[in-house]
């Protein structure tokens, strides 16, 4: 990676209209922040929380980064327009909607702070949209900075649920367990594709599921609106065992004094508490079968034709709840042009979930995920916790990269910078790497 000429100040996109302190403080990973967009003002900023007395602490203790001070940058602008969930995309013109400029943005701040290292990541959909023009154009502002950059695509389940002096790029980590990847790549990009090669004789871990996941949990209703309470029984899986203590790799080792302290005291269970919802939806909720697969089609009234179209039956008259409102919403109907199988879909224990989003599915239970539960999707340890509205928690994680694709593309980077990797564009990573707590190493 190429060590970029010196510049006198930052240089901010006139489109992207961010004040400097606010995008420098984007490094500040631990002030617990929210995006929020100002559309009147035409600016995009950080939100923090300022009755938040240890993120006040933590702010207070820092100086704003200096060029040339830090040596690595992670972070992913945030998606929503160009997701594929997102009907109202600009197409012809992807930097006309607001949120598409946070790339420039990014870009700008990488200009000016010019670290060693940067992994920026975002949704597949940023190769699918308006010719890959986001992602081409991320590429070419790195390359203007004269960085080497690679490009590669890596699946969340993959992975237990991403001067010109050269450095060595960090290799992509290769998957560790099998996963059954929803989402088609582009073909343009197959080569993109981390995974091993066909000719490859590898043992892989057992894909994740949902019950690997989530089946230590207590059962809460779609009311439950307590931020904390008692775990009910101990871990079930690998996985459940890792996620309760993965505290330890980010805090160290803990003391003789606070392990036994630990011991006298039962763990507390955080954010596991869904967004509730409205009384006619939770009167659709009941209605939907608790079958594997079951969803909006399952409704009275629903039919589905030759063409998997779903529609309202002709033959038979539209029923009413209480309120008088539909009980089948004419937006699921029409949403994919009737194809789709998410609205009101019920998740099942031997599924996987193709996508984390900012707005959860409904499961077993007659409510959405609870924050919780989609923080455990993403590879949240359960010792995180969010801030906010029980909405702004589910934004947080449904914007966020999944953690294990976080923390593998974090070993390769520290191999790299240590000069421990070869050549290659892809590495092996350490045996039961997912599930362990690697101390002594970078």
């Amino acid at each position: 990676m190429a060590n970029p000429p010196e510049r006198t100040s930052p240089r901010i996109s006139a489109d992207a209209l961010v004040h400097p302190r606010a995008a420098t403080r984007l490094a500040r990973l631990f002030c617990l922040p929210l995006w929020y967009a100002d559309y009147q003002k035409q600016f995009l900023a950080l939100k923090v929380f300022p009755e938040d007395e240890e993120c006040g602490i933590f702010m207070n203790g820092l100086d704003e980064p200096l060029k040339g001070a830090v040596d690595v940058v992670c972070g992913g602008p945030p998606c929503q327009g160009i997701s594929g969930y997102n009907r109202n995309r600009e197409f012809d013109e992807p930097f006309k909607c607001e949120k598409n400029k946070q790339i420039i943005v990014f870009m700008d701040i990488m200009q000016f702070l010019r670290p060693k290292y940067v992994y920026m990541e975002n949704v597949l959909d940023i190769l699918k949209f308006a010719d890959a023009t986001l992602a081409k154009y991320a590429l070419s502002r790195l390359i203007g900075m004269h960085y080497q950059a690679k490009l590669g695509i890596m699946a969340a389940g993959c992975y237990g649920l991403p001067q010109f002096r050269m450095r060595k790029l960090p290799p992509f980590p290769l998957p560790t367990h099998g996963a059954i990847v929803k989402n088609n790549c582009p073909l343009a990009f197959e080569r993109n594709l981390v995974g091993w090669s066909d000719s490859t004789s590898v043992q892989l871990e057992k894909p994740i599921v949902l019950e690997d996941i989530l089946s230590d949990l207590p059962k809460v209703g779609n009311a439950e609106d307590r931020d904390e309470m008692p775990y009910v029984k101990g871990p079930q899986t690998e996985f459940q065992r890792y996620i309760r203590t993965f505290s330890s790799e980010v805090q160290g080792p803990k003391s003789h004094a606070a392990k036994a302290k630990s011991k006298k005291s039962k763990p507390k269970l955080y954010d596991h508490r869904p967004l509730a919802l409205g009384h006619d939806n939770y009167l659709r909720v009941l209605q939907i079968p608790k079958k594997k697969g079951a969803n909006f089609r399952d409704l009275p009234g629903v039919i589905v034709g030759p063409d998997n179209v779903a529609k309202l039956d002709p033959t038979k008259e539209r029923v009413l709840l209480p309120s008088g409102r539909p009980l089948v919403l004419d937006c699921v109907l029409t949403y994919e042009d009737g194809r789709c199988l998410r609205p009101f879909g019920r998740l099942w224990w031997d599924e996987v979930v193709g996508t984390v989003l900012t707005c959860p599915n409904i499961r077993m239970q007659d409510r959405l995920l609870t924050v919780r539960e989609s923080a455990r999707l993403q590879g949240f340890p359960d010792s995180y916790r969010f801030r906010g509205t029980v909405k702004d928690r589910y934004r947080q994680i449904g914007n966020a990269v999944a953690v294990p694709v976080g923390r593998a593309l974090g070993y390769a980077l520290a191999m790299a910078n240590l000069n421990k990797t070869g050549n290659d564009p892809l590495m092996e990573l350490p045996p039961k790497f997912a599930f362990s707590h690697i101390e002594g190493t970078p």
